[in-house]
């Protein structure tokens, strides 16, 4: 087996040395001290919060697991997955677990996104004889999830309407094209790279022709329990109650109010709720005990949120330094005149550089931006990025950390060409629609 290291290796320790290089240079080298030490605490920190919902909703998974919603999903969109991951059986949970994020990705949902996707993480392991090496499945996975399929970008629609946008939706369109476009080159990219490297060993072959048993598993020695009449008539009454007072409370807004384009960004308030609320209905109805089944998988998102504390560090120290050394600066300086035949406003590359890094730092650097001129190109530029890019490293350091992931093969350059294409595709749909 080739021991060469991956290429995170490299571009991790390129990034800590040019810090200092360039600290030492513009005399901040106190800067990036306290910046590694505080970046070092923020990484730990965002580690343990990550362990709530990672808990809940590896949980809530757990209990659509168990009452078959995942094999239910994998069958409907069985014909496409199989040709993307013909290594991953269509009946694995690994299969129905990848389906579920993508969705949860697509409709804006990241917080929920990631537990889902660290759970299909784990799945795809099982798959692989050789542990701490990246399969080809995984490598296209992280690829896909880098280049944010995103249908509704909704917290950059409510930023865009409490700056006071003259039209905060309309950022929508160029975002689905740009994020279309960048999750072609990830498959692509992927798909050619993956013909380059061999591939580990994996335990279990995909099987195309496999029928897909969509009936909830029993277990050995476990009764069969359904719910009686009384409990289905509980949840009868829940969902006529919840949709009665959903259909009032949009009657009364819309008599009052009319319809704007900012009431999009409330969706998010309630879609959570309801994928609940649905997941647990549904394993109920299959015959799920479900606080048992939560408290089951919520056991696994602890473990995993406590296991990926070295990988965060590591990632955010290299960011932290390179920010406070005056680097991203000096880059921006650089590849102005390169971008600027592109159309790219200049002030939009600290943008460029700071979105595949830090998910919260490229958010920060948006929302300035859009408060200070809602309604400029550059605003909408940003706006466009921010909705059809994703936080590259932050992604394979939390997915391939959660199983010991040290060699990740082609999986960062698939990632980051589909980085570069968002951007670039975020800067010629914004130039085609504002």
């Amino acid at each position: 087996m080739n021991d060469r290291p991956a290429a995170i290796n490299g571009i991790w320790l390129g990034m800590i040395l040019v810090a200092i290089l360039v600290a030492a240079f513009n005399g901040k080298m106190d800067e990036i001290t306290r910046a590694s030490f505080e970046s070092a605490k923020s990484s730990v920190k965002l580690a343990i919060e990550l362990i709530g919902p990672m808990a809940l909703w590896l949980g809530l998974i757990k209990v659509a697991e168990d009452g078959g919603l995942l094999k239910i999903m994998a069958r409907w969109v069985r014909p496409v997955m199989i040709r993307l991951f013909p290594d991953v059986p269509p009946d694995h949970p690994a299969m129905s677990a990848m389906i579920m994020n993508m969705s949860a990705n697509a409709l804006g949902l990241g917080n929920a996104a990631t537990p889902i996707g660290i759970k299909a993480m784990k799945e795809l392991e099982k798959l692989s004889i050789e542990k701490g090496v990246a399969t080809n499945a995984m490598c296209l996975f992280l690829a896909i999830n880098t280049s944010n399929v995103t249908l509704l970008p909704l917290g950059v629609i409510a930023v865009r309407a409490a700056a006071g946008a003259r039209d905060p939706a309309g950022i929508l369109l160029p975002t689905i094209l740009a994020t279309f476009l960048s999750t072609i080159v990830a498959i692509l990219a992927s798909k050619f790279f993956e013909k380059k490297s061999p591939s580990p060993e994996l335990l279990i072959e995909g099987n195309r022709n496999k029928k897909i048993d969509t009936k909830k598993p029993q277990e050995e020695g476990e009764d069969n329990w359904l719910p009686g009449p009384m409990e289905k008539s509980m949840i009868l009454l829940f969902l006529i109650g919840f949709l009665s007072i959903l259909f009032y409370k949009s009657w009364i807004h819309i008599m009052g109010n009319g319809i704007s384009f900012s009431d999009i960004s409330s969706l998010s308030s309630w879609i959570i709720p309801i994928l609940m609320a649905g997941l647990l209905i549904f394993g109920y109805l299959r015959g799920v005990k479900v606080y048992e089944s939560l408290t089951v998988g919520a056991k696994e998102g602890f473990q995993t949120a406590v296991k990926i504390i070295p990988y965060l560090v590591a990632i955010f120290v290299a960011i932290g330094m390179l920010r406070a050394s005056g680097a991203m600066d000096l880059f921006i300086k650089i590849f102005t005149p390169i971008v600027k035949p592109i159309g790219m406003p200049p002030e939009a590359l600290a943008m460029a550089f700071m979105r595949p890094l830090s998910g919260s730092g490229a958010f920060g650097i948006m929302s300035e931006i859009v408060n200070n001129s809602p309604d400029s190109f550059l605003s909408y530029v940003v706006s466009v990025m921010q909705g059809s890019t994703e936080t590259t490293f932050y992604v394979l350091a939390v997915y391939f950390g959660s199983i010991g992931i040290t060699k990740t093969r082609h999986a960062l350059p698939s990632a980051l060409l589909a980085d570069i294409t968002g951007l670039f595709g975020a800067v010629w749909f914004s130039r085609l629609f504002y």
